[in-house]
């Protein structure tokens, strides 16, 4: 073991060894004086509908509730209650750590209001400090796709309101996800293998964003000035024929590392059986600041403090609509997102490269709950998609007329997927919930680039499409109130159509030769789970789960044959790529109430196939004869994408002890940890792997305020590919922030609630590269700043 990682070893064990130390005392005198502080504090109601198509009724919570259980109802099922008027739920102390201990997948869940005050521009962004997750950070604050546990684009889903996102952010580091913070509610992330739910390109992990665009009740308004404080519980047959009501929220902030400022505005009405939502946002931001000179081997460039070339701008509307009736709904939305952002590193400032993109999206949803014996709910998703970006730069970086259109990718796409869940029945050894659906999905990708039309490389792939189809099925059994397990599977077949051109035979990794032809590959992914919830003293609650899963591999890791202009290289793919596989075993162990919170998980995985994009080493032009040749305007970093076998192994601890009362409120400290050490089978490292961090710090809260301040550090990562990787130095990163919320006198202004704060990033100032992105050595991220927001609700 090498100095370095026996030091990172310390580090990391003693960090752990002081977490373990504090939790310790903290169950000790949570178990005996139940009555210490915090003890009081108000937990938040988390529901979470990521992991599994099995629904749980929860329950609201008290200043220390029991574990919330899922209802069964007998087969013989009252008849459904009368509609009535949606219950108003006390909302908890804001900072609490959420903590998910009903699911046998491990989720990290972001509330509202933590959302509202972080404020990233990206989910990579807002997402980038959680215990195993991190954002890929091509383009910070533009193009930031959220990386878990070591996993990217092609094993990371992401969806929103259970529809995919329908970009092509899996498709190239560059590409942005069409799916905004602005207008989210709630994140929920997956931290594992959630392919048995959402397919084999969900293989590690899946991040689902949620909103109200497709309502699912109707809107809740105050009758008196001062409401109960907190969001509404939403209940599907709340307020049915009730009379209308209109809710307003207008979210909003300026930024000074980039001068930017952020907008959204969102309108919810409903009246009789119908609820209908609408909501409109925009952020613009120019070249944000950087502590110091961004490139590491190109020194003596122009430096006015600022990243070059990294400002961005996004803006998008959506209206949508639903029935409401009783025993369930039904409902639609249309959607608009535009990007125009630009591409930060050497290349993208030399050529001023930025991209253009639209998305038009249809989404619909719906549940039906029949008063029936044996079905307890049907749901179903739909989704259609019409994506564009052009990737616009210079041609010749000297010479200012040639800026154009260098490529151009688009995705026209339609998915859909129904999901049964039946009633509980008693098997007298457990009670069996079982909840069965099918999935399917249409994709066609393009990738032109007017700079090679009539040859063999026009474009990053030659027009190709795949088709999807899927069944699965999850089966949870409940022994007792205590202990539960669920048994999963998923069976899909994925067809594939496209083309790649003759390449030499020496250069593949399989040694193969390939001629330009057509390429029809088929797989038949399949899949399976067991996992076991066990509830131990002193409110913890125990897991473990095991999971084999197959990936059929991705459009861009079988057909790509050319260079890609915003991300600078030049990509190969290869259509002889198998299946790859993963075998993962986690356990888990976390406490959701008292004074001491936490979550604490270890996981090891081996990937047998496992498909990568290998940065050879060799610069590329415009063709494959072009690669290695010498020729100085070669640019484009030659990119495999490969195949063999990996271990994945790591863990994260997250906790949050209430300390004392102090002032009226409630003072505390909280802490972080996550490690994932990747290795190939031979002992070399996996590339662009993230690295060991640790952190923590204060917080004071009440009812209205919150004060936290938190340290992140990251240790250098010296782990890295052997070609065409450097190491990343280690930082610290220094958050503070400081929110005010309360409730207002409607008859001022007309708004009935207020959120106000102030929050500092990156307070040292520090150089801040980010191991897993390609542009790492170019591209640092933004330096000190101030965010100043401010939510209003009518």
């Amino acid at each position: 073991m090498s100095f370095s990682l026996r030091r990172r070893f310390l580090a990391s064990s003693s960090a752990s060894l002081l977490l373990c130390a504090v939790g310790g005392v903290a169950l000790a005198q949570d178990s005996q004086a139940p009555a210490a502080a915090g003890s009081g504090t108000a937990l938040p109601e988390i529901t979470v509908t990521a992991p599994s198509p099995i629904m749980r009724r929860k329950l609201v919570p008290s200043p220390k509730p029991a574990r919330a259980a899922r209802a069964v109802p007998s087969r013989n099922r009252e008849p459904a209650p009368q509609p009535q008027p949606t219950p108003v739920a006390a909302t908890p102390q804001p900072g609490v750590l959420p903590i998910v201990t009903d699911q046998f997948a491990t989720v990290t869940v972001v509330p509202n209001d933590e959302i509202r005050r972080q404020g990233g521009a990206t989910l990579g962004d807002l997402l980038f400090s959680k215990p195993g997750i991190t954002g890929s950070s091509f383009a910070p604050g533009a193009s930031s796709r959220p990386i878990i546990r070591g996993l990217d684009v092609n094993r990371v889903g992401i969806v929103e309101n259970g529809v995919g996102g329908g970009g092509v952010s899996d498709l190239g580091e560059d590409h942005f996800v069409p799916i905004d913070p602005l207008t989210t509610n709630q994140i929920e992330v997956v931290r594992g293998p959630a392919a048995l739910r959402y397919g084999s390109t969900s293989i590690g992990g899946v991040v689902s964003a949620t909103n109200n665009r497709i309502p699912d009740a109707l809107p809740v308004c105050p009758v008196d000035p001062f409401p109960a404080y907190g969001v509404p519980v939403k209940a599907p047959l709340a307020n049915v024929g009730s009379p209308s009501c209109v809710t307003v929220e207008t979210r909003t902030a300026v930024s000074s590392v980039d001068r930017g400022v952020e907008g959204a505005i969102l309108l919810d009405a409903g009246g009789g059986n119908f609820a209908v939502h609408a909501d409109a946002y925009g952020r613009k931001a120019g070249d944000y600041n950087i502590p110091s000179y961004p490139y590491l081997f190109e020194p003596g460039r122009p430096f006015n403090g600022r990243q070059p070339n990294s400002a961005a701008q996004t803006d998008g509307a959506s209206v949508g609509g639903s029935y409401i009736f009783d025993g369930g709904f039904i409902g639609a939305a249309i959607t608009q997102n535009d990007a125009l952002y630009r591409i930060p590193g050497i290349d993208g400032a030399d050529h001023q490269t930025r991209i253009d993109a639209h998305q038009t999206k249809f989404t619909a949803k719906g549940e039906y709950r029949p008063d029936a014996a044996a079905i307890d709910a049907v749901r179903f998703w739909a989704g259609a998609t019409d994506y564009k970006h052009n990737e616009i730069g210079l041609a010749d970086p000297n010479d200012l007329s040639t800026l154009g259109v260098r490529q151009t990718f688009t995705n026209k796409e339609q998915e859909g997927r129904v999901e049964v869940q039946l009633m509980p029945f008693n098997a007298r050894f457990a009670t069996v919930t079982t909840a069965f659906g099918l999935q399917a999905g249409h994709q066609e990708l393009t990738a032109p680039s007017p700079d090679n039309l009539g040859t063999l490389f026009n474009g990053l792939w030659d027009p190709n499409n795949n088709t999807r189809v899927a069944g699965y099925v999850f089966n949870e059994f409940k022994f007792s109130e205590s202990t539960k397990a669920q048994i999963a599977g998923r069976i899909e077949h994925v067809d594939l159509h496209g083309s790649m051109p003759d390449f030499p035979a020496d250069f593949l990794p399989d040694g193969n030769p390939q001629v330009s032809t057509a390429r029809n590959p088929s797989y038949t992914p399949k899949s399976g789970s067991v996992g076991l919830l066990q509830n131990l003293p002193w409110d913890l609650v125990g897991s473990v789960t095991a999971q084999y899963v197959e990936r059929a591999p991705k459009p861009a890791e079988l057909f790509s044959r050319g260079a890609h202009d915003a991300t600078g290289t030049f990509d190969i793919g290869n259509p002889n790529l198998a299946i790859e596989t993963a075998k993962s075993v986690e356990i888990g162990l976390r406490r959701a109430t008292g004074p001491f919170r936490f979550e604490a998980t270890a996981y090891y995985t081996r990937f047998d196939g496992f498909i990568f994009r290998r940065l050879t080493g060799v610069l590329c032009g415009s063709d494959f004869n072009s690669c290695g040749n010498g020729d100085p305007d070669n640019e484009g970093k030659q990119a495999v994408y490969s195949q063999r076998d990996a271990i994945f192994r790591g863990g994260e601890f997250q906790s949050q002890f209430d300390v004392a009362q102090l002032y009226g409120g409630t003072w505390g400290i909280e802490d972080q940890f996550d490690i994932v050490r990747a290795t190939f089978t031979d002992g070399t490292n996996v590339p662009r792997i993230p690295p060991v961090r640790v952190g923590g710090g204060l917080f004071w809260r009440d009812s209205n305020w919150l004060v936290r301040v938190n340290l992140l550090h990251a240790f250098a990562q010296n782990d890295v590919a052997a070609i065409a990787e450097t190491p990343t130095p280690g930082y610290n990163l220094l958050k503070a922030e400081i929110s005010y919320k309360t409730k207002l006198d409607a008859s001022w202004f007309g708004a009935r609630e207020m959120t106000v704060g102030i929050v500092g990033n990156n307070l040292l100032n520090e150089n801040i590269r980010n191991s897993v992105s390609y542009t790492k050595d170019e591209v640092l991220l933004p330096g000190i700043g101030v965010r100043a927001f401010a939510n209003l609700k009518f």
